[in-house]
């Protein structure tokens, strides 16, 4: 199994060299010049020059791609000459020396984002730090109420199959499927934040941490998480409904499911003891998927409901053409989707001993 992890691993960078590559390149070829924005409107024409030699934006575009590739990846090489743009700063990398061969040393680091243009050259470590945790407490609460309410509702639509109760599980499914995020995070909000504002206290907008009105510092509001999350887990909870119920059909209808019934065990022993596990196989590869898609899906629905995530982010990132923090920002989703596509792999052949990682 290590050696299926490593592989993938390594698969799994090529992935992320391809995608730096291309939003690095989709940038150079947008208008605007970086340097200009991170200036005010006094700037004059030697700070303008300063500031391009200070982030390598007077060199070629070849050149500014493979110093961007360096920064990002682990294991980098930077030059001894304090005027060189890949000089080994401590303001810039947190590193472990590796190999020194003459004037240029080898080291081991974390991965340096730079800084951004829009927030007058804040780390886009710091920010991504700041944001991504928000994103991902939004996801892994939307996925939570997907696969409970979605597993639970799949199999009562399996055990009802043909009723009216079934018909209508499968038809608000189906909606729920065929229904974009931005418009039912708009949907959502207006309903249960305005129409029913006074029935259930919901804001329209908000996000995990709030400012105190007194100025005291922040506090977390759980509040604003009710909406974010619910709208966000519709897609995937009526995926979860469909697979769960065809594929509990499927299991009940086995030789071993009519030989426990057989036996006189009680229906709830050969539902949850006997099909339901078997049943969840394939439940849990796309549950595994969803949980990825979730925070790249989360872009519209952070921005509608103002949730000061990840996604909200990219957006104001990608309106003041702010390229490190929107570089950043795919590069940790990326990542993410390959570690989640790895785990996938491996929990599944945990749960069907049947399947070998080669």
């Amino acid at each position: 199994m290590s050696r299926y992890i490593i592989k993938k691993l390594f698969y799994g960078g090529f992935v992320l060299w391809g995608v730096l590559t291309l939003v690095f390149f989709l940038f150079q070829v947008m208008p605007g010049d970086p340097a200009r924005m991170m200036l005010s409107q006094r700037e004059d024409s030697e700070q303008l020059q300063l500031l391009k030699q200070k982030y390598g934006f007077d060199k070629p575009i070849m050149h500014q791609y493979f110093y961007y590739l360096n920064d990002v990846s682990p294991i980098s090489f930077h030059d001894d000459n304090e005027e060189s743009y890949t000089y080994l700063s401590e303001e810039k990398y947190n590193d472990v020396d590796i190999l020194k061969i003459q004037s240029t040393n080898i080291v081991l680091k974390t991965p340096y984002l730079r800084e951004s243009f829009a927030k007058r050259g804040k780390p886009v470590n710091s920010i991504l730090l700041e944001t991504f945790p928000v994103t991902l407490v939004l996801a892994f609460t939307s996925i939570v109420f997907a696969i409970i309410l979605g597993i639970v509702l799949g199999i009562v639509s399996a055990l009802k199959k043909n009723s009216i109760l079934d018909k209508s599980i499968l038809f608000f499914s189906v909606l729920g499927m065929s229904i974009p995020s931005f418009f039912s995070s708009i949907i959502v909000a207006w309903f249960f934040a305005y129409l029913l504002h006074e029935y259930t206290g919901l804001n329209m907008t908000g996000s995990l941490y709030e400012v105190d009105d007194y100025g005291r510092g922040q506090y977390m509001n759980l509040n604003n998480l009710i909406l974010p999350a619910f709208t966000l887990g519709i897609r995937p909870l009526s995926v979860i409904i469909q697979l769960s119920r065809n594929s509990m059909l499927e299991v009940l209808d086995m030789d071993y499911i009519r030989t426990a019934t057989a036996k006189g065990l009680s229906k709830f022993i050969v539902v949850f003891k006997h099909a339901l596990r078997n049943a969840l196989n394939p439940v849990v590869t796309v549950v595994s998927g969803w949980f990825a898609s979730l925070l790249a899906g989360a872009v519209f629905v952070e921005y509608i409901f103002a949730w000061n995530g990840i996604g909200k982010e990219i957006v104001d990132a990608l309106n003041n053409l702010d390229m490190p923090v929107v570089m950043g920002s795919v590069m940790i989703i990326a990542t993410v989707f390959v570690l989640i596509n790895i785990l996938v792999d491996v929990l599944y052949a945990i749960i069907d001993p049947r399947i070998r990682l080669n």
